[in-house]
């Protein structure tokens, strides 16, 4: 075959890349849930948040939170599959709504083309994965938990020291009051 092939232009190409992850991604949950069952899931999603975890410890931009780092990467990988999603910034932390998850949205037109899923919702594995991320990267004051909803879901980064207590737990940085 010698004929010119023309490139793709950028949606194509966006359309492959999701595709290609797409189908790395479930080809390594099939062998793993294979070759070691459910014990072996846990262990994916154990080494796959540490090397996560570090490659974020690499790559955070000097002056921003660990936190932030994690739930603005949160928001670009959905963006990556045209979630609905936005962030709240709230006293105790930030709030990031999936109102209409892409990735759930890209597995039902995959199902719908025949495509077996290893899964029957991605959501489980995760949010697994993604507060084991957040458990090993983000700092120890934060907790990072998710809430499902119909089509998506809500991500909380929530502070325990946002209310303005110190360390201690004493009000106004453990300074009296007048």
């Amino acid at each position: 075959m010698t004929s010119e092939t023309s490139p793709l232009d950028p949606a194509e190409k966006v359309d492959l890349w999701r595709q290609r992850y797409f189908e790395a991604q479930a080809a390594a949950e099939e062998f793993v849930l294979g070759e070691h069952g459910e014990e072996g899931l846990a262990g994916w999603i154990e080494a796959n948040s540490r090397i996560t975890a570090d490659l974020l410890r690499a790559q955070r931009p000097d002056g921003v939170s660990a936190t932030d780092h994690f739930m603005t990467r949160m928001q670009r990988q959905l963006l990556l599959y045209d979630s609905a999603v936005s962030t709240e910034p709230q006293p105790s932390g930030t709030v990031l709504r999936n109102a209409d998850c892409g990735i759930l949205r890209y597995r039902k037109k995959a199902a719908r083309a025949g495509v077996v899923l290893t899964f029957k919702s991605p959501c489980g594995y995760c949010q697994k994965l993604h507060t084991a991320i957040a458990n090993r990267y983000v700092e120890p004051d934060v907790k990072v938990s998710c809430e499902q909803t119909d089509d998506g879901c809500t991500w909380r980064a929530e502070s325990a020291h946002a209310s303005g207590e110190d360390a201690a737990g004493s009000p106004h940085g453990g300074q009296a009051a007048d």
